[in-house]
């Protein structure tokens, strides 16, 4: 899978899950546990993944919705 966001807002994380999903792109959050490491400060971002094929569609899908600052 290919990092398309790294984001500490978990208000962005959900919005761009959803909107990935409703399109039909699979799509992966990882570091969502990591809170317990860093004890909750949301300091550590989470990261958005998506299959290789998807990438391109799911960037046009998040700069669409207007949360393109988010993108790596």
């Amino acid at each position: 899978m290919i990092e398309i966001m790294r984001t500490n807002d978990a208000v962005v994380i959900s919005f761009a899950e959803a909107l990935m999903r409703d399109a039909g792109i699979a799509v992966m959050v990882a570091d969502q546990n990591m809170s317990i490491m860093e004890g909750s400060l949301g300091v550590l971002p989470r990261r958005v993944l998506v299959e290789p094929d998807d990438e391109a569609r799911a960037r046009k899908l998040l700069r669409d919705a207007g949360i393109s600052d988010e993108l790596t």
